[in-house]
């Protein structure tokens, strides 16, 4: 720390503890006495806090590692901490206590409020994420941000990284139907639509500056790639205008967007940009803030006095505008507040901007005419107001030696501020107005400490100015004295003087202009011809500024001009140029459009729907409005105040609904219609389909759902190893399979966003056999009737079976069926190798069957649920004959046995109906096979499936008609 501009320094390593290990140094803005340190988060998380311009600290430790900083632009104490896991922190006692603002802050997207009359000092402007990751415009007061004080001025989510409060705009990004829209508050008002020119079709948007009530933004159209076109706005930021086309652009180091703009310190309106033109980038320059652009003139001469023959605009001068984002060295462009007419730049001369031959040049009238001064690369000091200008050689090799000007950069004196050659890594400045002292800081070899060189200029000088070795200097753009609407006449040291300037005192007068045509822009809508005449785009009708507006009240008619913001100009034609108030003319309704608030033709359950009524010729204060819902409720309105924050609505069905509306007036009606999607949400799909089928035999599958009515659906259907789904609307499907083995089934539900799927496994086979399981009484009292539970007994019987019978498993499929008491299906399946060998026959599925039934009966199959609790495995005791039999025969004895089957089918399922501890017969129907499914058999309860619809349930009768396979035996 030094206290005597770098003449001593003490070593304060002991004041902040010796192994601490440091990451950053913040001055306060406001109150320079008052620093912070912090740690280095790899090691801890804590702050140093000084109140005496670092001479001693005091740590506070965090329970957060900050990543960033933000000082309040008036209070001093105020602060806003944003930690690595993105939670935003604030602090009213210069970070000695701190308390959680919000969670899920954006990076770099939280901001003070900063209007210039704002009323509410401590309320913090911030994006945030939502629970389900949609970001969102919040404000909330820095000590009190909870859900019931925070407020959301921006209806609805916007996109990421999109906010930003600059002065008094606030800017947000939302993006529908693939296109970006750009939304600005002005003193935060409610937010409108930004309006460009209707086919610029922006890709991207930057905002350059903010000044003086206007917004000057950088807009990349569709048709743009490393170009954007720069547009200025209104008052309000609302309708913009085209100022400059395809300025050159590029990436920064961190992948962020840079653009050849440069906005001149000290006189307002002046930028410099370079335009690409036939891939050729030139240097341009605007003083009104880019209603005209001009090229450079190049200098008379160079270096040596040689003339130069550079004739516009063949030939000029142009520059780089690249910033320097390190502040101990100069960019490629400076410029101060305190010098106003004093630019330096590296460039060239020639017909485009060149990496190659770059020189460094100066201009000491804001721009008119530029002087060489040096023919490499330089970094250029402002010290004294300008009154001295400091030159460094950019180099990477060691040097002694600086430049001096006195006079603007006319001419240069070199001096010597070391003996031995310094590495330069940057050069500082003391920032203060009447200063004459900087440092140097570098190293002499790569392998030294860091070496600070201060060099004082005060001895130059031996007096302060006095008003006699001033001049008045007048601000002009070639010639012309007019600039914004005004003449500016500043006062500059004469250069024959060598005197500390001191403080900057600014203009010294500035006088009003006559408005002329030069002081006019094109109104949005409207561009200039080659005559200098605005005329209206071929887009554009100007007979719409009407009709948003009201019988018996006025609206503001476009001349077709407008003055451009900041300007100062009185009279003239600025009357003429300026739009005329007039009356709004009554109209029948015309250009009747409905849409919902959101944008969105999809509408929740449930929740309220806002359809917007929007008019495009006509007044809607003075018409009726009709509008029919669609789900039989219509209401009308005699005025506009009740649709002027949208008309609301409730759905209690989900559908497509037609939504009409109905507009008219004593000069004419018009209608307009709006098809609106109502869906819930889709929780769960479950795919209904046999465990087991016949090869070659219709099934039916079918997708149940809950809730059971969402609204318009799309099924996807994938069969097996099949590359092509099956599409339909419809939730069930008939299908068959002619290769035996085991097949999938996946069926996808897509639901507007959502798309929720199912598979399941069926077995196919020529024929198979099944027998009906039933179980110990006290498995009941395990059973939680889930499909996880069902899905492992399942496994658990199976490996029982295996185990008494000495069958393979590959001949068994087991199925647990849902509800009470717990029962389950024995598949006995033909399998074979993979050769297409040893397939049983029916004979030998009938003597497995036999097997397994012997086993059952003399209680051999059991299985230990848990510890102490075992279960048996019984055989239904009423067993008819296979439920699947292929025999051909058809004689009228199998007739009848079918019929006997049928009819005691019937007596069973009744009878099972209410007889829970009756055995049922075999049967062979739709079953439950998978983990979230739910599925009815005769034997469960409407209770247990709460989930299924009533459609979903079937009486005894439908079961044996439907599903039952009964063929005669041969």
């Amino acid at each position: 720390r030094s206290t005597d501009y770098g003449t001593t320094y003490e070593k304060m390593n002991d004041k902040v503890g010796l192994k601490t290990i440091l990451s950053y140094l913040y001055v306060c803005p406001t109150n320079k006495r008052k620093i912070m340190l912090l740690t280095d988060p790899e090691v801890e998380s804590s702050l140093l806090i000084s109140s005496d311009e670092g001479a001693t600290y005091q740590k506070y430790r965090l329970n957060f590692y900050i990543h960033s900083l933000l000082f309040h632009p008036k209070q001093e104490d105020w602060i806003l901490a944003y930690s690595q896991d993105q939670k935003l922190f604030s602090s009213v006692e210069f970070g000695r206590r701190w308390q959680l603002l919000h969670e899920g802050v954006a990076p770099n997207r939280f901001y003070w409020s900063m209007m210039g009359s704002s009323r509410e000092p401590d309320l913090v402007h911030l994006e945030a994420k939502t629970v389900d990751g949609h970001a969102q415009y919040i404000t909330c007061k820095m000590q009190n941000c909870s859900e019931a004080t925070r407020s959301k001025p921006f209806p609805g989510y916007i996109d990421h990284n999109s906010l930003i409060v600059q002065d008094d705009y606030v800017f947000v990004q939302l993006t529908s139907g693939g296109r970006p829209h750009y939304y600005v508050s002005y003193r935060r008002n409610a937010f409108a639509q930004m309006k460009l020119p209707k086919y610029a079709l922006p890709k991207d948007m930057h905002v350059i500056s903010t000044d003086e009530n206007q917004v000057f933004a950088a807009v990349q159209e569709w048709n743009q790639n490393d170009t954007y076109n720069l547009y200025i706005s209104d008052t309000r930021g609302v309708y913009f205008t085209l100022a400059l086309e395809n300025v050159k652009s590029s990436q920064g180091l961190e992948g962020n967007v840079m653009i050849d703009l440069y906005e001149v310190a000290g006189i307002k309106g002046m930028f410099l940009a370079n335009k690409k033109i036939d891939n050729q980038v030139k240097t341009f320059i605007t003083y009104n803030k880019g209603r005209d652009w001009s090229l450079l003139q190049a200098p008379d001469t160079d270096l040596r006095g040689n003339p130069v023959h550079c004739l516009l605009p063949y030939c000029s001068l142009h520059l780089h505008l690249k910033v320097s984002d390190n502040p101990y060295t100069s960019g490629n462009i400076a410029s101060r507040d305190t010098a106003p007419s004093i630019i330096v730049a590296s460039g060239n001369i020639g017909t485009e901007l060149s990496d190659n031959d770059i020189s460094m040049f100066v201009s000491s009238d804001a721009g008119n005419t530029w002087r060489q001064i040096f023919e490499d690369e330089h970094s250029v000091l402002y010290l004294d107001q300008g009154g001295v200008l400091v030159a460094m050689k950019h180099t990477s090799l060691p040097i002694r030696h600086l430049w001096l000007s006195f006079d603007e950069g006319r001419s240069w004196s070199k001096y010597s501020f070391t003996s031995l050659p310094l590495f330069v890594d940057g050069v500082l400045g003391e920032p203060g107005e009447e200063t004459l002292i900087m440092t140097v800081f570098g190293h002499f070899s790569h392998r030294s400490e860091w070496q600070l060189v201060k060099v004082d200029y005060k001895s130059i000088f031996d007096r302060r100015c006095a008003e006699e070795d001033y001049r008045p200097w007048q601000l002009h753009s070639q010639g012309e004295a007019c600039i914004m609407g005004a003449k500016r006449i500043y006062r500059k040291r004469k250069s024959e003087k060598k005197c500390m300037q001191g403080k900057y005192a600014g203009a010294m007068t500035s006088e009003p202009c006559v408005c002329t045509e030069a002081d006019f822009d094109c109104d949005y809508g409207y561009e200039r011809h080659s005559n200098g005449q605005c005329l209206p785009a071929f887009w554009y009708n100007p007979s719409s500024l009407s009709k948003d507006c009201s019988l018996g009240q006025s609206y503001l008619n476009s001349t077709g001009y407008r003055k451009v913001v900041s300007n100062n100009c009185t009279d003239g034609v600025r009357e003429q140029y300026t739009a005329k108030p007039q009356q709004c003319p009554g109209k029948a309704p015309q250009g009747l459009h409905i849409v919902t608030s959101d944008g969105k033709l999809t509408a929740d359950l449930g929740h309220n729907v806002t359809f917007l009524v929007q008019l495009e010729e006509g007044d809607l204060q003075r018409s009726i409005i009709q509008v029919d819902f669609g789900d039989g409720i219509t209401v009308s309105y005699a005025n506009l105040s009740s649709t002027e924050d949208g008309i609301k609505h409730i759905y209690q069905n989900v559908g497509i609904f037609r939504v009409t509306v109905l507009v008219e007036n004593s000069l004419g009606s018009d209608n307009a219609v709006l098809y609106l999607h109502v869906t819930c949400p889709l929780e769960h799909v479950h795919l209904s389909l046999p465990f087991v089928t016949t090869k070659n035999k219709e099934v039916n599958a079918t997708a149940v759902l809950w809730p059971s009515q969402v609204g318009t659906l799309t099924f996807i259907w994938w069969f097996g190893n099949n590359t092509e789904p099956l599409i339909t609307l419809e939730g069930s499907i008939t299908f068959t399979f002619s290769v035996e083995g085991m097949n999938t089934i996946t069926v996808q539900v897509s639901a507007g966003n959502t798309i929720l799927q199912d598979t399941k496994t069926i077995a196919v086979y020529e024929q198979f056999q099944s027998l009906r399981l039933s179980f110990s009484p006290n498995l009941d009292d395990y059973n939680p009737d889930i499909p996880e539970w069902r899905k492992d007994i399942s496994r658990v019987v199976k490996r029982a079976l295996v185990e008494a019978t000495g069958i393979s498993s590959k001949h068994i499929l087991v199925a647990l069926l849902p509800g009470l008491p717990t029962s389950a299906e024995l598949f006995i399946l033909p399998y074979q190798d993979a050769t297409g060998e040893n397939k049983r026959t029916a004979k030998d599925l009938e003597q497995i069957s036999e097997i397994l039934i012997q086993k059952l009966n003399q209680n051999f199959v059991h299985f230990e649920l848990k510890p102490g609790v075992q279960i048996l495995v019984h055989a239904a005791h009423l067993t008819a004959a296979p439920l699947v039999d292929l025999t051909p025969s058809h004689s009228g004895s199998a007739m009848l046995m079918l019929l006997s089957v049928v009819f005691v089918g019937l007596a069973v399922f009744v009878i099972y109906k209410f007889k829970r501890k009756i055995p049922g017969l075999n049967i062979y129907a739709q079953m439950q096979n998978e983990k979230d499914q739910e599925m009815v058999s005769p034997v469960s309860q409407r209770e247990s499936i709460p989930n299924v619809p009533q459609s979903e349930l079937m009486s005894p009768e439908q079961l044996v008609d439907e599903k039952l396979d009964i063929q005669p035996i041969g």
